[in-house]
């Protein structure tokens, strides 16, 4: 059973930082596209990064690029997120994918991530 399992989230303070982890199980994690989600109470899920296989293109929503950054280790099959400068919209519960083509595609149950003074 592949399991995806999300670390790092908290309580931190506007401006503050974090850096959340995802560890996978897939044997074969380095042939995986990862991304990272969230989704704050009482709203839609939506997307925050993305990274490719080998890691050789990344893609961010708008309303993080400049301040996050996604990464990954294929050795370790983790992939991270450093979150700097946050927002208190930032504050959601997130989530990593694995997906590969049109196989199906994994879901992690997410970490809290609160931004509060």
């Amino acid at each position: 059973q592949v399991q995806l399992v999300e670390s790092g989230g908290g309580l931190v303070q506007p401006g503050g930082s974090l850096r959340l982890s995802c560890s996978v199980s897939l044997f074969t994690f380095s042939l995986y596209d990862m991304s990272w989600y969230r989704q704050a109470p009482g709203k839609e899920r939506e997307f925050v990064a993305t990274i490719t296989s080998t890691g050789g293109r990344t893609n961010y929503a708008d309303s993080v690029k400049g301040r996050f950054a996604i990464s990954r280790d294929n050795a370790k099959r983790t992939v991270y997120l450093q979150m700097n400068s946050l927002k208190r919209e930032d504050s959601a519960v997130y989530s990593c994918k694995a997906n590969r083509g049109t196989t199906p595609e994994f879901w992690g149950q997410g970490t809290h991530v609160n931004v509060s003074s």
